[in-house]
């Protein structure tokens, strides 16, 4: 008699534990999913800084590219200008001298547009490096898609 009462106290006891456990499961799976999804925001914020980052660059890179292509139409009509007047007045004292501040003109346009193409390159490798930096930076499950 006072074995199966113990018994019982004990099956009860092992039932209450069980029922313990299973609280604290639920409260763990509930923090742990609680923890998923701050993380998941915060990445989610990082991610949006990064491409904020990324059209802001290109953007810039735009900006530049334009800047750069005015100046070369500029420089261009500058240099048509100026061709004519070295043509009208080597023409009229020198006229077999006027092949020599075409090139001098010629090679001064085709340095400004080499610039203009390195300085584009150096653009476009600054926004691939934060790119690859940004996918780096990211978990496999919050890949986005590349610009």
């Amino acid at each position: 008699q006072e074995y199966k009462l113990q018994i019982e106290k004990l099956l009860m006891e092992i039932k209450n534990k069980e029922e313990d456990h299973k609280v604290e499961i639920t409260r763990l799976n509930c923090d742990m999913k609680k923890q998923i999804e701050l993380i998941e925001v915060e990445y989610k914020e990082k991610i949006e800084k990064k491409e904020l980052e990324i059209l802001e660059l290109n953007r810039q890179m735009k900006t530049q590219d334009e800047e750069k292509q005015n100046e070369i139409i500029k420089l261009q009509i500058e240099f048509n200008a100026k061709l004519a007047r070295v043509q009208n007045k080597t023409a009229k004292s020198f006229p077999d001298a006027s092949v020599l501040p075409q090139s001098i003109y010629r090679r001064k346009l085709q340095h400004l547009q080499e610039e203009k193409n390195k300085e584009i390159e150096i653009l476009r490798n600054t926004i691939r490096d934060l790119e690859q930096r940004l996918n780096k930076g990211q978990d496999p499950h919050f890949k986005r898609k590349r610009f």
